[in-house]
């Protein structure tokens, strides 16, 4: 592998060529590079290339690795790499490998702790909404709850980045639409299969949630992850269409494919205690995105950092880190899925700003910063191999088990 290195400008990320695989994988590109500037790199796959290039930031050199997949290829698609369960984790190359995919990268932050709420178990589930073969697996927690790095101006935890049934990919925001009918009346779903829910509210868990405790759903509030947990809570399990028991306290334990239970916190714990043992409840919910008409076969939760080719105001510009990013061009057909290396050399990383930069400089025409650090990975594999490899360097020196990623399926 051979290097060429350039000093970035005002802090601005600079994009410079190296050898993968023994051929120029990439080269110099400053600002926004033209459509079809970089080469296209090594071939993974019909519609799939991977390639490796060196970053000039302000912290260091970084070192990237790129997929790119051509959604207008009929043999290749992209879905969510989950491990069949919300609250629930695994590496990426097992998720690629259980799933057949022929490459991917981590996805979505995620309840990765839980020290300021003692006894309490932390889920693994990730922050955002998903959506996975075109269906709902969950909703976005308050803004307050999440994990990762502050959000830049004007976004939120319903932020998602996703493909469409027209496989073109987007930026977009789901927002939560459901209701518990009861004997009473309606009450409104604010939390599906979430790890917090909004303070005063009703939520819904299905057998997509896994068998994890659902207590942390009733910790913290809107604003602030670390307040305690509510002392007012309530639940209730709906089998059939009619109650069948309730307790005080959030439970555990895998949900039947025909149960959903409900839990209440503040108000909406008052409102679960009316409901008795027989009671019918229907409950609706679904994903509402707020750009567009057309239905996603997947999308993953994150935040915007590039818009119409220009990267977000108030970006931070000052924390450097191991990231990873997905970005779209070509009316939203070619993807590009962008992790750094976590090996010593590069360890220093991106800021979220040159983050924007680099994928302004890969063309992108709008990017969205997925977890870093230990989470950062990207996996491949090559048309003879039996099983991905990790492309590149863990942070923490191995791969972390977490919630969700992109992955990326050949049908040939």
């Amino acid at each position: 592998m051979t290097r060429r290195r350039r000093r970035s400008a005002a802090g601005r990320a600079v994009l410079t060529g190296v050898t993968v695989f023994g051929v120029l994988a990439g080269a110099t590109l400053v600002g926004a590079a033209p459509a079809g500037a970089a080469p296209t790199g090594r071939r993974i796959a019909p519609g799939v290339t991977y390639r490796q290039f060196d970053i000039d930031a302000a912290a260091g050199t970084a070192h990237a690795h790129l997929l790119t997949i051509d959604l207008a290829n009929p043999h290749v698609r992209v879905d969510l790499l989950y491990p069949g369960a919300v609250a629930a984790r695994a590496t990426v190359s097992r998720l690629a490998d259980s799933a057949g995919a022929v490459a991917g990268v981590n996805g979505d932050f995620f309840n990765i702790t839980e020290t300021q709420h003692p006894g309490v178990e932390a889920t693994g589930a990730a922050v955002g909404p998903a959506v996975a073969g075109g269906d709902t697996l969950k909703a976005a927690v308050p803004e307050g709850q999440r994990f990762g790095p502050s959000l830049p101006p004007g976004t939120n935890t319903q932020d998602v980045f996703g493909v469409g049934t027209d496989r073109r990919a987007r930026l977009d925001r789901m927002s939560l639409l459901g209701t518990v009918g009861t004997p009473a009346g309606r009450l409104p779903l604010k939390g599906l299969n979430q790890y917090a829910l909004p303070v005063n509210s009703v939520g819904a868990f299905t057998a997509r949630w896994g068998s994890a405790s659902r207590m942390r759903s009733v910790c913290g509030t809107d604003t602030q992850r670390s307040a305690p947990c509510s002392t007012d809570t309530y639940e209730v399990k709906v089998q059939g269409g009619r109650v069948v028991s309730a307790a005080g306290d959030p439970g555990g334990g895998a949900i039947p494919g025909d149960t959903t239970v409900l839990v209440g916190r503040e108000e909406g714990a008052q409102q679960l205690r009316k409901l008795s043992v027989g009671d019918p409840v229907d409950v609706t919910h679904s994903l509402v995105a707020a750009s567009s008409g057309v239905p996603y076969t997947f999308a993953i939760g994150g935040f915007p950092i590039l818009r119409d080719g220009t990267p977000l105001s108030g970006l931070d510009d000052t924390t450097s880190a191991v990231r990873t990013a997905v970005g779209y061009k070509g009316g939203g057909q070619q993807l590009l899925l962008l992790a750094l290396d976590g090996g010593a050399d590069y360890r220093s990383g991106l800021t979220v700003a040159e983050e924007a930069d680099a994928m302004q400089s890969l063309g992108a025409a709008a990017a969205f910063n997925l977890d870093g650090g230990g989470s950062t990975e990207l996996v491949a594999r090559e048309d003879d191999d039996d099983a991905v490899r990790v492309r590149n360097h863990p942070s923490g020196g191995a791969e972390r088990p977490v919630p969700n990623g992109i992955g990326v399926f050949s049908t040939l």
